[in-house]
């Protein structure tokens, strides 16, 4: 039954940058459709050169990557533009994704690059922004906007695509608590895969069942959140730190 297709499914996928540098060795991932999986490690571990694959923005060299049952690869330009919309990366900086004169217009470049057009892609548009609780700036410029609202329109470019992963690489880092509040009961609201890549343990545990630790290029936990979080010596081993005096009781 094609229900059963995970959104994601990864296979000894090992990657080494032009310099030699070899960044993932071997990497075996799946993650059902539905699933909210924090993806945590230190800086260098190969977090974001894992994500990269995802989409096809870092070639395939060694093993396999799905999406949806697609293989991603990026020499394919027909498959790689289907993978494309369906893994929607939040990138840190919500500035880097909104760079057109109105949040309405904003949200509209994608779809729009795909074809939709009218009140075809008008819906689409009022959907992702009531998604986030943005309709009412939809005429907007995005510079007007608080940094935590600029993040939930990013959110938004990305659902406009009707994405089966969403990709959010930390996306809590500096917002405010009422932000990180808002935030937070956005992605739990989504029908949508999530990928979450963050340092944030506390919102990882808030929001993902599961969590995966990638240290040196490879997995070395993927277990329930509350149980990698509860490890103190595999925490610190990979320098993931829970804040002073939090509690996971």
């Amino acid at each position: 039954m094609m229900n059963n297709v995970p959104s994601l499914q990864i296979k000894e996928l090992a990657f080494a940058y032009p310099d030699g540098n070899q960044a993932l060795f071997g990497v075996n991932l799946s993650i059902n459709k539905g699933e909210r999986v924090a993806l945590l490690g230190p800086n260098g571990a190969g977090k974001t050169t894992l994500v990269m694959h995802m989409n096809g923005i870092h070639p395939t060299m060694q093993g396999e990557v799905r999406i949806a049952g697609v293989v991603v690869d990026s020499k394919n330009k027909e498959t790689l533009k289907q993978i494309r919309a369906k893994v929607g990366i939040v990138f840190q900086d919500p500035d880097d994704q909104l760079f057109i004169p109105t949040v309405g217009e904003d949200i509209a470049f994608g779809p729009y690059n795909m074809g939709l057009r009218g009140e075809e892609l008008n819906r689409v548009v009022d959907e992702a922004l009531t998604q986030v609780g943005m309709l009412e700036f939809k005429d907007r410029p995005p510079h007007h906007l608080s940094f935590g609202q600029r993040r939930r329109v990013a959110v938004a470019t990305v659902l406009a695509m009707k994405p089966e992963i969403l990709v959010m690489d930390e996306p809590s880092s500096n917002l405010d608590p009422a932000s990180r509040r808002e935030l937070a009961d956005i992605v739990r609201s989504l029908d949508v895969t999530i990928v979450m890549v963050t340092h944030d343990l506390p919102y990882a545990l808030e929001l993902c069942e599961r969590s995966v630790i990638l240290s040196g290029g490879i997995i070395v936990a993927d277990a329930p959140t509350r149980d990698v979080l509860s490890n103190a010596q595999l925490l610190a081993s990979h320098r993931l730190e829970l804040p002073v005096g939090f509690s996971l009781s």
